[in-house]
């Protein structure tokens, strides 16, 4: 029964922290334990590996029961070798205080290595805005490349080994996102880091977002500065104002300034709570609405329970 019992366990760890396609490649390959310092992290590598809850939770099942499903590498030229899928993995064994991980050893060119890279973290259950902009912009390059096509910024071309399709076709069928979501995710990465941040912390919505990045980088500058000063975020109407001003090449720290000073029509008087008062209780990355949705409930649920005990 005990046997039985840390072999369900196991099977649940493994199920948590990989993908179903990395669990597949385990069965059919073969491993070996490669040390740490051995693997360097991928170019680039679009998403981001944090030491949260999850991880903690991830490096205690990696300190109890080892490593379940062997990350992927690649060798590099003069020795050692790249992380493919798997950072995760050797962050745990990190903190976990193992000096190897195991690995599954491919040779892979820089696309068929990009395009796994960016699949195997696509499954993961909260994914930032920015982590979807600059992994799918990567892999739909990658599958320009591939097709022998040239990449353009934000394009996409059609693709001869896919019925014709463009590639934001075939990669919007991959993720189950829709070809415009996956256009103004790309859109994102022309953001400066500082405005791309606040979009990754809600203060930012995604269209205004897309606006903005239509703004030069020195643009941009300003409006970030402006918003530390005015304390507010421009609405989506005030973006689209502001792509205008800078098409005519008119957009100026005063008008920004302007611009932000406008009431916005649906402006009214809200609520606000410190964001960190409530994010313990929410996964890093949850989206403001859904936040927002869950607070509602409980309140409603708090109503109810009020009005029973009045009774």
């Amino acid at each position: 029964m005990v046997k039985n019992n840390v072999s369900s366990l196991l099977t649940s760890v493994d199920e948590l922290f990989t993908t179903q396609e990395e669990r597949d490649i385990a069965k059919r390959e073969t491993v070996m334990d490669i040390p740490l310092a051995q693997i360097s992290d991928f170019p680039n590598h679009p998403f981001k590996v944090t030491v949260d809850e999850k991880m903690l939770e991830m490096a205690d099942s990696v300190m109890r029961y080892g490593v379940l499903v062997p990350a992927i590498v690649r060798p590099k030229q003069g020795g050692g070798y790249e992380m493919i899928a798997g950072h995760r993995r050797k962050k745990a064994s990190e903190l976990a205080e193992r000096p190897t991980l195991n690995c599954i050893v491919r040779d892979l060119t820089d696309d068929e290595a990009i395009i796994i890279m960016v699949d195997s973290n696509l499954q993961r259950e909260v994914i930032l805005p920015s982590e979807k902009a600059f992994a799918y912009k990567m892999k739909m390059d990658a599958m320009k490349r591939q097709a022998g096509r040239p990449s353009k910024d934000n394009c996409a071309t059609p693709l001869h080994n896919f019925d014709g399709k463009r590639s934001r076709e075939i990669l919007a069928e991959q993720t189950g996102e829709s070809h415009e979501q996956i256009r103004k995710f790309i859109r994102l990465t022309e953001l400066i880091p500082e405005l791309l941040d606040m979009v990754d912390e809600n203060k930012i919505a995604l269209r205004p977002a897309v606006e903005l990045s239509y703004l030069a980088e020195k643009e941009q500058r300003l409006l970030y500065e402006e918003i530390g000063y005015s304390d507010c975020t421009p609405s989506h109407a005030q973006a689209i104002k502001m792509r205008k001003f800078a098409e005519q090449g008119q957009l100026t720290a005063e008008v920004i300034s302007s611009i932000m000073q406008e009431e916005k029509p649906n402006q009214k008087e809200q609520f606000r709570m410190p964001r960190e008062k409530i994010s313990k209780y929410f996964p890093a990355g949850t989206p403001a609405e859904k936040i927002e949705d869950t607070i509602i409930k409980a309140l409603e649920l708090y109503r109810r329970r009020q009005r029973d005990m009045e009774r």
